[in-house]
């Protein structure tokens, strides 16, 4: 199975499903690679880049708490991403990323530490990854990533029959 945008657009598509993001390592790479598709206004409702933590906390109602207990960099955070950008966009699947680029490290993360979050209606998909590269490798591996997670979630979906997110 192909790991594409415009493999992530047909599939969504095919299903009759939307998606938002909402990204924090990436800096907006998987919604400018998700919008580079031709039409892709038929299935990509928009994305929120919120670097700062208090950007994740005033944009995608990430609990604050939960912020200051694990950092911006932990798989509650990347889930909880997922579900804001989720609802403020009303999209049927939502994926999230976060994570540590590099080249330092960040609370006691290491570079390429990364979680990718996945929400619909079914069960939440996440990712832990472990990534090596340089910074701006990082960021395209965790995109790639995050395509490869939306094709298995959609595939999932059109094998059951069901609808993403229903």
């Amino acid at each position: 199975m192909e790991f594409s945008a415009r493999n992530v657009h047909e599939l969504l598509l095919a299903s009759g499903a939307t998606i938002a993001v909402a990204e924090s390592l990436t800096g907006g790479l998987l919604g400018a690679e998700l919008t580079s598709v031709a039409g892709s206004s038929a299935t990509f409702l928009g994305g929120i880049t919120a670097y700062a933590s208090e950007a994740k906390t005033s944009l995608l109602g990430v609990s604050a708490d939960l912020l200051a207990l694990h950092g911006a960099v932990h798989p509650d955070v990347a889930a909880a991403m997922a579900h804001g950008v989720r609802a403020r966009f009303g999209s049927t699947i939502a994926v999230a990323l976060t994570g540590v680029a590099g080249p330092d490290s960040q609370n006691g993360q290491p570079p390429g530490t990364v979680y990718v979050a996945l929400v619909g209606a079914g069960p939440e998909r996440m990712l832990a990854l472990t990534l090596t590269g340089a910074r701006q490798n990082v960021r395209r591996q965790a995109v790639r990533a995050a395509l490869a997670l939306v094709v298995q979630e959609l595939d999932t979906s059109l094998d059951t029959g069901g609808k993403p997110g229903a």
